[in-house]
């Protein structure tokens, strides 16, 4: 048995978490957040940075397919460093949602000063607060008391919340009553698949690559995040059909290659790991419904048998990487709480 672990706790919270968003959604005036600024009006580019920017990639993938429009990710760093790249050309009206899990990271301050010199109006998305909320009018403050360094069930919460969001604006109320199911459904998952992630956490690799298309692209890039952070692994994400040109070179017996497979690629990015796994690696898949040929590939295989839209499907997705990146830490004797050479808040 592990000590007590307060990122896996927080991970194995989640489902509590996810209602007490859900609860303070319902009752927030979501509309009000962005009145003026809505979608149809102005671009909306969503700004964080780490995990909060992989975040914000999975939110404007949320936004663009659920109300029919564009929306981009952007770290805060290339708006600090490369402004005319970043922003829009000309006088294009543009809304930035700045997301920060405490509200105190540097750049992501120096990026909501930048905007209050230009009167340009913004929504803070944060769990901590603190500088962040005080800096603009229009702030969605989620529940979340999460101590740990690494982000988990606040990158999850916040995401959630900006789906909700996008949900309300849209009218989308078949969206916004599958997301109420989701606390539910990940408890089921969690008590069913957490042992068996542990046991293949034990899986001796040296690389990992983990693999995901369209939305689910920023989910396996934080999913690779966390097994980083957590576990001090090296770890890359790629589109998934993009393994086959040039990446997969480092399959063999001492990779890990794990799929994101989504329910419209889901022939083809099989495939892939059907691939791989005949170079020799070994693979972690997790899927909606899985179809034999994946059920043969996969050393684990995560079925969530959600009956919810694939985008409703996304915060449950990123649960996987930061369990395993938790017990991979631990498999070598590392501490998930306290990860090499990270701060909970980075600030210069």
């Amino acid at each position: 048995m592990h000590r007590q672990v307060r990122t896996l706790s927080e991970i194995q919270n989640q489902p509590q978490v996810w209602s007490d968003c859900l609860s303070l959604l319902q009752q927030t005036d979501l509309s009000g957040l962005t009145a003026g600024r809505e979608p149809e009006r102005a671009e909306w580019i969503f700004v964080g940075c780490g995990t909060s920017f992989y975040l914000a990639q999975a939110a404007a993938c949320s936004l663009s397919l659920l109300l029919n429009v564009s929306a981009r990710a952007m770290p805060a760093s290339e708006i600090l460093l490369f402004r005319s790249m970043a922003l829009p050309y000309g006088h294009r009206p543009y809304f930035p949602i700045l997301i920060s899990r405490s509200g105190h990271t540097s750049e992501i301050l120096q990026v909501a000063e930048y905007f209050q010199s230009q009167g340009v109006s913004f929504l803070a998305v944060t769990c901590d607060g603190r500088e962040l909320k005080e800096m603009t009018p229009r702030v969605l403050k989620m529940p979340v008391a999460e101590e740990s360094t690494v982000m988990t069930s606040s990158f999850t919460s916040m995401l959630l919340g900006l789906q909700y969001l996008a949900g309300t604006l849209a009218g989308r109320r078949d969206l916004l009553n599958a997301l109420k199911t989701l606390p539910g459904e990940l408890q089921r998952l969690l008590d069913i698949y957490t042992p068996r992630v542990e046991a293949f956490a034990q899986t001796e690799v040296e690389d990992v690559a983990f693999l995901g298309q369209g939305p689910l692209y920023s989910i396996a890039s934080e999913t690779a995040l966390k097994v980083m952070e957590s576990s001090s692994t090296y770890a890359q994400y790629f589109h998934t059909l993009e393994f086959r040109h040039g990446p997969k070179s480092i399959a063999g017996p001492k990779t890990l290659v794990g799929a994101l497979i989504s329910e419209s690629g889901l022939e083809a990015e099989a495939a892939v790991l059907r691939e791989m796994k005949g170079l020799g690696s070994a693979t972690m898949a997790v899927t909606n419904t899985a179809i034999p040929s994946l059920r043969d590939s996969s050393d684990l295989l995560i079925e969530l048998g959600l009956s919810v839209p694939e985008i409703a499907r996304l915060v449950i997705y990123v649960v996987w990487g930061q369990l395993f990146g938790s017990y991979r830490g631990l498999a070598k004797g590392m501490d998930p709480d306290n990860p090499q050479n990270l701060s909970r808040v980075v600030t210069f």
